[in-house]
């Protein structure tokens, strides 16, 4: 049995943060898929997750730029459409976390965390969108949203605004774009083995604590997350705006 409904033949994707870890998962995802995909890389090239897609039959494209940068989600979304002269799907998943007590965490600290967390979501997907309404074909956003959209977390105060505004703005822009058919949604994953997460895998006592609360018993791995991303991507999911899909082993209902 077959489900044409969650194909992505003939739409172009850019991924951000698709080096390594849920962006690299969520690319070769939406490649496995039929997309088209713009891999972008923040500080390391994404050129072994496009070796992947390419080897695999798929089509990538590579991009490197620091989404600290404001004038960088402009070169994205433009050398994307160049490219492929179009744009489908935006997956806007980079991030960055900065570890500290409140009264210890650094203006700049703060300032990274939210440009390239918040304010690079908000001018990729104004941008994008603008791109999609032009084209009057519609188009899938899906941003990568946390656990922390919901709870408050411990020393990372940036973090947490950042991903509470990221589920905040999906909302707004699904209010306005739905009628365009261009569904924005984001995943709220939970727990999951990538670099973000080192710290807190290396700490033998957090490490016990989250694993005793998550009932699937074990760290989320980076592809656990692809089927939602290409759920989310695809038609299957064209009457859902607005909402943030939790993906944690059942960490949230515990």
């Amino acid at each position: 049995m077959s489900f044409p409904s969650f194909l992505l033949d003939k739409k172009v994707a850019l991924v951000t943060g698709a080096s390594a870890g849920l962006g690299a998962a969520i690319a070769k995802a939406l490649a496995n898929a039929g997309a088209s995909v713009a891999c972008h890389g923040n500080t390391r090239s994404p050129e072994q997750t496009c070796k992947e897609i390419i080897d695999h039959g798929g089509v990538a494209y590579s991009i490197v730029g620091d989404l600290s940068v404001k004038q960088t989600a402009a070169d994205l979304i433009e050398r994307t459409v160049a490219h492929f002269d179009r744009l489908d799907i935006l997956i806007n998943n980079a991030g960055t976390i900065r570890r500290a007590p409140a009264v210890d965490y650094s203006d700049e600290d703060w300032e990274v965390v939210i440009e390239v967390n918040l304010s690079s979501v908000f001018r990729l997907s104004k941008l994008a969108g603008k791109h999609m309404i032009e084209r009057r074909d519609g188009g899938k956003i899906v941003n990568i949203a946390s656990l922390l959209s919901f709870q408050g977390g411990i020393t990372v105060p940036a973090y947490s605004a950042s991903k509470g505004g990221v589920a905040q703005l999906t909302k707004a822009l699904a209010n306005e774009w739905a009628k365009h058919r261009i569904n924005v949604n984001a995943i709220a994953p939970g727990y999951f083995r990538t670099t973000n997460t080192a710290a807190l895998q290396a700490d033998e006592t957090r490490n016990r604590q989250i694993l005793e609360r998550i009932p699937a018993g074990r760290w989320g791995e980076p592809e656990d997350l692809a089927g939602a991303a290409v759920f989310l991507a695809s038609p299957a999911s064209d009457y859902i705006n607005g909402h943030v899909l939790i993906v944690d082993g059942g960490w949230m209902g515990r």
